[in-house]
């Protein structure tokens, strides 16, 4: 999954032209929070209650990465 998302992201910036890539992630996937922060992305807040699952409101966690940031890990 990881590889994928990395793939995804350097479509994004190389094909697409994005300056940035956001994650969005329910606060308890701990999974899917180590795939934004292996491949660089920055957590950048909280959105309180924003999904909803079968046990209720949660919280969602916001990753963003910058263009910048990804062209200086790859070199």
């Amino acid at each position: 999954m990881t590889r994928a998302c990395r793939a995804l992201v350097a479509y994004a910036f190389t094909n697409l032209g994005l300056d940035r890539v956001e994650i969005r992630t329910a606060a308890g996937n701990a999974r899917s929070r180590g795939i934004a922060e292996r491949i660089g992305f920055v957590q950048e807040g909280v959105l309180r209650e924003a999904e909803y699952s079968a046990d209720g409101p949660q919280d969602q966690i916001v990753y963003g990465l910058l263009r910048k940031e990804w062209e200086s890990r790859r070199s």
